[in-house]
């Protein structure tokens, strides 16, 4: 589970992410990784009707959360961090999501630096 402080909690906080970051996609998932300099890391999930019914969106968001928990551990300052699901992302299995996460993630963090 990840703690208050490391959640996006504003439009504001999703806003700017996703349109200043720098944006990675895979098959599953997209991310937008920000440079947030002096502030707590925090993550943010966008899970649309489009990835399935409210109790497939909750399955993909449960798994986005743990897979992001372990990004929080290792980088917990200074990064902000929005993961887009996409509709495939309904069929994945827990290995197929953990790695496009890791892979997107990666890449955009890349990108960023």
């Amino acid at each position: 589970m990840l703690p208050t402080r490391h959640r996006m909690r504003t439009s504001a906080q999703f806003s700017a992410t996703v349109r200043s970051g720098a944006r990675s996609g895979r098959r599953n998932v997209v991310v937008s990784v920000r440079l947030n300099t002096g502030e707590d890391t925090r993550v943010g999930f966008v899970v649309s009707k489009a990835v399935g019914n409210a109790v497939i969106r909750n399955k993909v968001k449960r798994r986005l959360r743990e897979l992001t928990a372990q990004t929080v551990r290792e980088h917990p300052r200074d990064l902000a961090v929005v993961v887009r699901a996409l509709p495939a992302a309904a069929g994945a299995s827990w290995q197929e999501l953990g790695r496009d996460y890791a892979a997107a993630f990666d890449g955009a963090v890349r990108r960023k630096r």
